[in-house]
């Protein structure tokens, strides 16, 4: 019988904290640096695209070699480490394309952690995999840490600072990394079944297509909130209280979220989460000028991104199996947000042009829809009870 290891939840929670401090660290601020250092608007927004397309390539590779020696935790130390020593190269130069092969280089080894790391905590976690969102929780926490610290912090401190900041975030987590005990072998062992069968059936189809419409649908959130909100004439303490609480929001709902898996089906919290994830977008595009209905669709943010996420991880949890877990991930990871996050920032972009803030929210909201019907007649999942 072999003997229950626990499971190293501080360890675990750790590596969250701090992976998502640095991911907060960039989606905001990222684009301010550039700005900063005499980037036009096309420039930039071609450099967070390739932050962005990396998402497609690289977790299929990384997790086909880790597939391949079965130890995904040793995969994560070497890509933390090394996504530390390709991002240092920015201090080496400013130049469009030397920052341009910087973020390809940086983003292909960053962009390859986290799908294994999910993979790895379902692995600790076993037949516990309900207590999945009381562990990710806390890249939620590391998240809003650093967007305030960060925000307080430009007020006193040049935004030249922020990629010494990045650096340091991004070796804290090669070092966490080192601290994550590997999952018991017999958790990884290799699955019977070629995986790839198992991506075609048609379930698996509508699944990842919902998932690819849902970070598609978020586009114009992700691009052009902040924009739209100052357009609007609200002041930037109020657009960060909104970004802080549509995040408070996701937090909460992790904490309750082991138990609605026990109380409602998987597939009862994904098409819940669908129209209100539609709902939201309705709410930003036809009631911005109201700032209750702002905070009533940030509060949202718990259903578009929190419950569809949680009920991800746990569906390719179920369905991808063994050592499949690491690349079915992967794929969730390419086609979520690589392929959803670039077609959501490109069709966004297009269209702020043509119609502003309430043509692509509206956009989102129809895509959202989509991935209601697509979920509602092809994605089955037994009860989550």
């Amino acid at each position: 019988m072999t003997e229950q290891r626990p499971v190293p939840y501080w360890r675990l929670s750790g590596f969250y904290l701090i992976y998502f401090a640095a991911l907060g660290s960039i989606i905001p601020y990222w684009s301010i640096y550039l700005q900063s250092i005499g980037f036009s608007a096309a420039d930039i927004g071609l450099l967070v695209a390739i932050l962005l397309g990396t998402k497609i390539f690289s977790p299929n590779i990384w997790s086909w070699i880790s597939e391949k020696n079965r130890q995904p935790v040793v995969m994560i130390r070497l890509a933390s480490f090394l996504s530390v020593l390709a991002f240092s190269g920015i201090f080496l130069g400013n130049g469009f394309w030397w920052i341009a092969t910087i973020m390809l280089l940086f983003s292909f080894f960053w962009n390859a952690t986290l799908p294994q790391f999910e993979a790895v905590t379902l692995f600790h976690l076993k037949e516990d995999s309900h207590r999945y969102s009381l562990i990710r929780i806390w890249g939620s926490v590391g998240f809003i840490a650093i967007v305030v610290v960060i925000g307080e912090g430009l007020e006193h401190y040049s935004i030249a600072h922020l990629p010494a900041l990045i650096l340091v975030l991004l070796a804290a987590i090669w070092v966490v990394s080192l601290v994550v005990p590997p999952p018991p072998l017999e958790s990884i062992q290799k699955e019977s079944r070629f995986w790839l069968p198992i991506a075609k059936s048609p379930q698996i189809l509508a699944f990842f297509i919902v998932c690819f419409l849902i970070q598609a649908s978020h586009g114009p959130y992700y691009v052009f909130y902040t924009i739209s909100l100052d357009q609007q004439g609200y002041s930037g303490g109020a657009t960060g209280m909104l970004w802080a609480l549509a995040v408070v929001a996701e937090v909460l709902l992790f904490v309750v979220m082991h138990r609605l898996l026990k109380k409602y089906s998987l597939r009862f919290i994904l098409l819940t989460g669908l129209c209100l994830t539609a709902l939201r977008w309705f709410l930003i595009a036809y009631g911005s000028d109201s700032l209750a209905i702002l905070l009533l669709a940030q509060l949202l943010h718990a259903a578009s991104f929190g419950s569809n996420h949680a009920v991800a991880i746990h569906f390719l949890h179920r369905h991808f199996k063994g050592q499949n877990q690491l690349k079915g991930q992967a794929l969730y990871g390419a086609v979520s947000f690589g392929l959803g996050g670039v077609i959501g920032s490109l069709y966004s972009g297009y269209l702020w042009d043509v119609g502003g803030a309430e043509t692509i929210y509206l956009i989102a909201a129809l895509i959202s829809l989509l991935a209601l019907f697509i979920g509602w007649k092809w994605v089955e999942i037994e009860s989550g009870k």
